[in-house]
């Protein structure tokens, strides 16, 4: 696969910081961050 724009990386990290912020240290799994999403 090919990424033609690099906004999508940098949405898809700030996705995942809101999800893990506040949340106690752990292992969460690509799952757990788009069931919550």
């Amino acid at each position: 696969h090919q990424a033609h724009d690099r906004a999508l990386f940098a949405s898809g990290a700030l996705k995942a910081a809101k999800f893990l912020a506040g949340r106690p240290a752990g292992l969460y799994d690509m799952q757990a961050l788009v069931n919550e999403g």
